[in-house]
């Protein structure tokens, strides 16, 4: 029996590929520098997980890997090569993984998590029994990561150093192209040429399910391989696969209809529970790919009309007094943008106060002409300090950055305790928190509520 040792195995990305593993009869061993509810979840399961690394954590392993925030000069890793056991990182180890599976990769710069469930999602309730890895727990689904049963498994491919070029799918969706991570792609040319690659990497017959609305994606159709194919999707009546119609609807999300081509009969109604053009966008794409592959669409649309969603995607967290709290997964400026947009229809006429903690100096750098018009549907927008992630702080003033937001009333706010404590005095009844952040802002929703309770009492 194979034993395979995971570096950060608390984090997203790891702790999917260690489930599937578990499932799967491998043994399984991990790390991380905290253990999180993700590593604590597989330790239930029957992983062994050791909080902080040291180098007789990998005692017994066949095979080590490793996420992209492990350097080459971690305890573990020397180790492993010490003893001349392999050392991967996930784009080195997924391809083996998944090489028994007809692999359906959802990848994009934004909208990943929430296509790659949907897929999921509709694959399951058809009966298919897919194997999956997602970026975020699905409510539906109950799990970021499962092996399945069936011949399909739905993974979000990851654009971050270049993860996804280690995969050899069957099927391509790609939900947009827009500029980031900058710390890993120099420039706009290396980041349109890393997809441009990952298309090149489609097996013979594999399919190409790409967004004609968005002009990053739709010119991939340009880097297709030889015995490969396209199918477009989009709000144009240029797209093979077409949404019409769209509304707002009584749950809160959003209602279309699906034409394909655009002038043909209507295929099958759909009633989304969350909200944003943006998502009918993301169901539009896995509506296309069940196209493209010849599955029953009015089943598929019907299993999207259950769709609840993902963690921290627009993820409604509570209610206290009236005051709705919202947590989400955005730090992006044109996903920032769509989820804002979303909050403004589902909830209008409500005072919207968005808190954004900017994630990471390289992406607030590069992108800090698109944040500062970004947050136009906020009432009120409060900037936190930067999340470094996996960067060294630097030298970067937010004062500055927020005194250029001008179309919208903006302040800074340094510690996510100070946000909480402003929030907890300012917030009033049929407000909308709504806290935009990859980091650790998400405890402010926690926090706040807690606070909100304490003020009602």
């Amino acid at each position: 029996m194979t034993h395979v040792h995971l570096i950060g195995i608390g984090g997203t990305g790891i702790s999917s590929i260690a489930r599937v593993l578990l499932e799967k009869g491998y043994v399984v061993t991990g790390s991380d520098r905290a253990l999180s509810p993700l590593a604590l979840d597989l330790q239930n399961a029957g992983a062994t997980v050791y909080a902080g690394h040291a180098a007789e954590n990998i005692r017994g392993a066949d095979i080590v890997v490793r996420s992209s925030a492990i350097a080459d000069d971690n305890v573990e890793v020397t180790a492993a090569r010490a003893h001349g056991i392999p050392v991967q990182k996930r784009s080195d180890f997924l391809n083996s993984l998944l090489r028994e599976y007809t692999v359906l990769a959802v990848a994009g710069s934004h909208g990943k998590t929430t296509t790659s469930t949907m897929l999921a999602l509709t694959l399951e309730r058809l009966g298919m029994q897919p194997g999956f890895i997602l970026g975020g727990v699905s409510r539906n689904l109950g799990a970021n990561a499962r092996a399945g049963a069936g011949k399909y498994f739905v993974i979000e491919a990851d654009e971050y150093d270049y993860m996804f070029l280690g995969l050899e799918p069957a099927v391509i969706l790609i939900t947009n192209v827009e500029y980031d991570h900058p710390d890993c792609f120099p420039t706009r040319e290396n980041y349109q040429a890393a997809f441009a690659a990952f298309v090149g990497k489609l097996k013979s017959g594999g399919i190409l399910v790409t967004n004609a609305n968005q002009p990053g994606a739709a010119s991939l159709v340009n880097a297709l391989p030889a015995k490969t194919k396209c199918v477009s999707y989009g709000l144009t009546d240029q797209a093979n696969v077409v949404a019409r119609g769209l509304s707002g609807n009584q749950v809160g999300g959003m209602s279309f209809a699906l034409h394909a081509p655009y002038d043909s009969p209507v295929l099958a109604n759909i009633d989304l529970r969350v909200p944003g053009e943006h998502n009918v966008r993301n169901a539009l794409g896995v509506l296309a790919v069940h196209y493209a592959l010849g599955n029953p669409l009015p089943e598929a649309a019907a299993a999207l009309s259950t769709y609840t969603g993902s963690g921290r995607r627009f993820e409604i967290v509570g209610e206290v007094n009236g005051i709705t709290v919202v947590d989400d997964y955005a730090h992006h400026p044109t996903k920032i943008k769509a989820t804002l947009a979303a909050a403004r229809g589902r909830f209008p006429g409500q005072r919207i106060v968005a808190v954004w903690q900017p994630h990471t100096y390289s992406r607030t750098l590069a992108l800090e002409e698109d944040f500062i018009t970004a947050f136009m549907d906020a009432d009120l927008v409060i900037v936190t300090g930067i999340y470094a992630s996996r960067e060294k702080v630097q030298d970067f003033s937010v004062d500055n950055l927020v005194s250029r937001i001008t179309n919208v009333q903006a302040l800074h706010i340094e510690s996510l305790r100070d946000v909480t404590q402003y929030l907890a005095q300012i917030l009033q009844p049929e407000d909308v928190l709504l806290v935009l952040s990859a980091g650790d802002a998400d405890s402010v929703c926690r926090d706040v509520i807690h606070l909100l309770k304490e003020r009602k009492g």
